[in-house]
């Protein structure tokens, strides 16, 4: 198949139709209620944390990338432990962890943090494509469905085009259109010789992010796109083919939508059980209750002795009777991961079990 023509932006199309408009309001409106309840979270870093644990999971299976949060777990707490499907899981959360804190400082989203960004995910610096011979096949038959551009200064004006597009608002189109705008076409550029889906769908929170139209990086359209992973080849390949901008505009929304109802419902979740945590520690273990341990129990889904040591600052000895203690008492259980000891928050786990995040 000959390589295809990838269009600058803005679209030479109506973007905001009457449908699209209706389905605006559902979308923004399920959008602000969750950046309104996070934003009353004391520590969104315990969001943040249980969440893109998630996402990291759910983005890297579409890659079939695939691994289960035990052994993610296993990897997070211990740097020497050998499993490289959940390395490479956690390797797309540093990666997102970083892009959040570029955005974050520099206001901006440019081709260079996107680079910076495959790099963390790849685990090196290949950079921009600069070799022909990339492809997308279906994964069923092996046809090829898309010839992305090649050569590395066509790529390069490409992706210039799209950073003035994300961060320049002159056409006045409405954040979440251009949302689903810069997604088709950074998948169709496809800049790089791995991690473009990746890459592509840590774009998208951090897009919204630079919008303001989310504080934290807590949305993420990846579980969405398994759901309806059928649609979302075939929107994507009619945008190319047939300038379906309409039905893919409404998929990308709809998306937003459900997904920001889904995850309220876990951050309200969450909250609930740090608060109730904190009420039973309190209770059951009065000489060490804090807000501080509280915290830390809930900063990632497990904690260990020098986490307790550091972030408290207490002796090694007293933070291992801190968390013996909080085993004991049923708030804790405890792992062997070679030499070392972890103890998982068995609360947080079963939320987002219940959520229906972990499998």
């Amino acid at each position: 198949m000959k390589q295809e023509t990838v269009k600058l932006l803005p679209p030479e199309f109506d973007l905001e139709k009457k449908k699209v408009l209706r389905q605006l309001t559902r979308s923004h409106r399920a959008l602000a209620e969750l950046k309104g309840y996070a934003d009353t979270m004391p520590n969104k870093n315990v969001l943040i944390n249980a969440i893109t644990v998630n996402e990291a999971k759910d983005s890297s299976e579409i890659e079939n990338i695939i691994t289960t949060h035990d052994e993610l777990f296993k990897v997070m707490s211990h740097p020497n432990y050998n499993n490289p499907a959940a390395k490479e899981v956690m390797n797309y959360r540093t990666a997102l962890w970083n892009g959040y804190t570029m955005v974050k400082e520099n206001q901006l989203l440019t081709t260079n943090m996107i680079i910076e960004i495959q790099q963390f995910i790849e685990e090196n610096r290949a950079g921009i494509r600069k070799l022909t011979g990339t492809v997308l096949r279906n994964e069923t038959t092996g046809e090829v469905i898309y010839t992305p551009p090649s050569g590395e200064q066509e790529i390069r004006s490409l992706m210039a085009n799209l950073e003035k597009y994300i961060n320049d608002d002159y056409d006045q189109v409405d954040l979440l259109v251009k949302l689903a705008v810069v997604h088709f076409q950074f998948e169709s550029i496809h800049p790089f010789y791995d991690g473009n889906g990746r890459s592509g769908r840590i774009i998208n929170v951090l897009y919204l992010v630079l919008k303001e139209l989310l504080d934290s990086p807590i949305l993420y359209l990846s579980k969405y796109f398994i759901r309806n992973k059928t649609a979302y080849y075939r929107l994507l390949q009619e945008v190319r083919t047939e300038g379906n901008w309409e039905e893919w505009i409404l998929f990308i929304l709809d998306g937003v939508e459900q997904t920001a109802e889904e995850t309220l419902i876990l951050v309200k979740r969450i909250n609930k059980i740090i608060e109730q945590t904190a009420d039973d520690i309190r209770l059951a273990t009065p000489k060490i209750y804090s807000k501080d341990l509280v915290d830390l129990l809930f900063f990632e889904f497990y904690t260990k002795i020098s986490y307790i040591e550091e972030g408290l600052h207490v002796s090694r000895k007293t933070a291992s009777g801190y968390l013996m203690s909080l085993e004991e008492a049923g708030f804790l259980t405890s792992h062997k991961i070679g030499k070392e000891k972890i103890y998982m928050n068995q609360r947080l786990f079963d939320v987002v079990q219940e959520a229906g995040l972990i499998k």
